[in-house]
């Protein structure tokens, strides 16, 4: 937050705390949408409301398109029917549907039932289509020329929708069935002459159909620089399209779950500040009693070499290193693949590959980290202690790389989110595991 922000901030909560209105009125007079939108995620509910119902008709609906749609759920909980009814009905319609599915049933219905026939059916198309599927996040608010159109009447098409449509840079081009042929861009459109056919100047479409996950739609209109990707049915007609804004936002809400999940938590889903504490708990308590009960295993094995830590017990001072060691190795895979995976750089079929490569990966790094290990142990407690130490760190470096990079590929074939296979369970199995080896290692060496 710039220092400017921090004062309008700090403004906006003097008033709120001294009940002014007035105040307030004139902090948010000068300020930009985006900058009421800063602000507005940064207070609690009650205070939002209060807020919001005192700016301007076309502030108010830029700032509530703005925001995610659980606080949109929140902010509309504190504000009339008939200011609901209105903010519902200036939303697009993809917008519309991410709303939808965050309030309850009874509500959702009742907003349905206030919009016009036109906007209705618009968004019970949207609704149509199945959760986390692109056609729940694309715009059938779209201006489609066809092939054998003039480009005088394409740009006449387009003046005409310009307060409707979604965007007119990147213009679909279909046939009399409404099938997808090719796009053109308004660039394309103003340089080419009057009397020449859209089919002309097109050029070859990158398209997705409906049922597409929406991450999976997302990343291929971001790796392909488009402004909008096309969305068809099965037989490839058009139904809508994905614009750029709407696709950077669907990979930043993946990016956030798997950092959220990678790190042991449920994801947020709206700003942290304007998160009520007990959602913050409801987001964290599961896994942390999961990973207690995974963290169980850890336990039974010490339990099961305690005579091996009696007979030797400095053996107990390195525990902590293995299991760590062990956890972090595991980690660094999983993210990589993880990550690897989002980017679609690795799939599923190449579970081999990557078992390979990560076991050469671990390897090396045992084979360093055993060295040091080995070379300072000895030292301290003598070469026996440090041999154990350094093989090891070898084994458990080679283990840990492996099981981190494949667990997400299995994941992802089983249709499970390979982020819920990362950290959290990966340092939980390596742990484990590492101090099995561990003794095993200890008590060869040390004949135990």
């Amino acid at each position: 937050m710039t220092a400017r922000e921090d004062q309008t901030l700090s403004a906006v909560e003097d008033a709120l705390s001294g009940g002014s209105l007035t105040d307030l009125r004139a902090v948010l007079g000068p300020l930009s949408p985006a900058d009421v939108l800063s602000v507005l995620e940064r207070l609690g509910r009650k205070d939002q409301a209060v807020l919001y119902r005192l700016l301007s008709k076309d502030v108010a609906l830029q700032v509530f398109e703005g925001l995610d749609a659980p606080l949109q759920s929140d902010l509309l909980s504190g504000l009339r029917d008939d200011e609901v009814t209105s903010l519902f009905a200036g939303l697009d319609p993809d917008d519309r549907v991410s709303l939808l599915d965050e309030l309850p049933a009874k509500v959702a219905g009742r907003l349905l039932r206030g919009l016009s026939a036109p906007e209705r059916a618009k968004t019970a198309e949207v609704l149509g289509y199945p959760h986390g599927s692109i056609g729940r996040r694309m715009s059938p608010e779209h201006v489609a020329v066809r092939v054998e159109t003039s480009v005088a009447d394409a740009l006449a098409r387009v003046h005409a929708h310009l307060d409707d449509a979604e965007t007119v840079y990147t213009l679909p081009v279909v046939d009399a069935g409404r099938r997808l042929v090719g796009v053109v861009s308004l660039r394309d459109l103003l340089r080419a002459g009057p009397h020449e056919a859209v089919g002309s100047v097109m050029t070859a479409a990158h398209w997705v159909e409906a049922t597409t996950p929406a991450e999976t739609a997302a990343r291929e209109c971001a790796d392909r620089k488009l402004l909008a990707l096309p969305v068809t049915d099965a037989d490839r007609r058009l139904v809508g399209l994905l614009t750029v804004d709407d696709a950077l936002a669907v990979l930043e809400a993946a990016e956030s779950e798997d950092a959220a999940r990678a790190g042991g938590t449920e994801p947020l889903r709206r700003p942290y500040l304007s998160t009520p504490a007990a959602t913050i708990v409801r987001s964290r308590v599961v896994w942390l009693l999961a990973l207690a009960v995974g963290a169980s295993l850890t336990v039974q094995v010490l339990d099961a070499f305690e005579t091996t830590l009696e007979q030797m017990v400095v053996l107990s001072l390195f525990v902590p290193l293995v299991i760590g060691t062990g956890g972090n190795t595991g980690n660094q895979a999983a993210t990589t693949i993880t990550r690897a995976l989002a980017l679609d750089d690795v799939r599923p079929r190449d579970v081999l590959r990557v078992l390979g490569r990560e076991a050469r990966v671990g390897l090396a790094l045992g084979a360093m980290l055993g060295a040091v290990g080995l070379c300072v142990v000895a030292l301290l407690y003598g070469t026996q202690v440090g041999l154990v130490i350094g093989l090891t760190l070898l084994i458990v470096c080679t283990l840990a790389a492996s099981v981190g990079g494949v667990m997400p590929l299995v994941a992802r074939s089983l249709r499970v989110d390979p982020a819920v296979f990362s950290n959290p369970f990966i340092t939980t199995f390596v742990d484990a595991t590492g101090l099995v080896v561990y003794f095993l290692v200890a008590r060869a060496v040390l004949g135990l």
